[in-house]
């Protein structure tokens, strides 16, 4: 498939690019962080959240909100699920990578979606994205051999175990985290999810 930049206007649907935020010290804390074979996601980090820069995305993009900073690093090709949450979440990418978005309006009233409709876009090393509420994501590809890293910033508690009860049905079938609503692909086997995907499983 065609692989967009986030630079182009193409992108200003699922999101924006923070031209003008300071990260470095997030990317500096990045370099002890494991890079696997597979895909590893780790939702705080309290290394990454004592930064000040911490306080800036806080203030800035999530308007004074508590906020988690983590992680998700590894090696991946596939588009295997698609998720959203009730609000924007920022990734910084320490290396390039490639983000396989959705846009969530597309997601059909029995919560299917239609994999012909996802978009590429290769975000370099050092860009800040946010991607917006209405924008399915889920891990990144790599960009090239070697893997990806890359920083996640979302309100504190998002993707953290579901401690309340949830009807099974309608939307709730959905949700896999808190403040995390995950439509996956038969062919990924993601246990306990709701297999909605219809389509190629795409493979970058």
């Amino acid at each position: 498939m065609e692989i967009f930049s986030v630079n182009d206007e193409k992108f200003r649907k699922y999101g924006k690019v923070w031209n003008n935020i300071e990260c470095t010290k997030l990317i500096k804390g990045m370099e002890h962080t494991p890079l696997p074979e597979d895909v590893i996601y780790v939702p705080s980090v309290e290394e990454l959240e004592a930064v000040p820069e911490a306080k800036t995305f806080s203030e800035r993009v999530f308007g004074g909100l508590p906020i988690q900073i983590g992680y998700c690093n590894g090696n991946n090709h596939k588009l295997n699920a698609v998720e959203y949450h009730r609000n924007s979440e920022i990734n910084i990418a320490v290396t390039d990578m490639i983000l396989l978005l959705g846009w969530l309006p597309d997601v059909t009233d029995e919560f299917t979606y239609d994999t012909a409709k996802i978009e590429a876009f290769k975000v370099p090393a050092r860009t800040v994205v946010e991607m917006y509420e209405t924008t399915l994501h889920y891990a990144p590809c790599n960009a090239a051999d070697g893997g990806f890293k890359c920083v996640v910033i979302l309100p504190k508690g998002t993707n953290t175990p579901i401690d309340f009860t949830l009807a099974a049905d309608g939307e709730d079938k959905l949700m896999t985290a808190k403040n995390k609503w995950l439509i996956a692909h038969e062919e990924a086997a993601i246990k306990g999810a709701f297999n909605g995907l219809r389509g190629e499983n795409i493979s970058l």
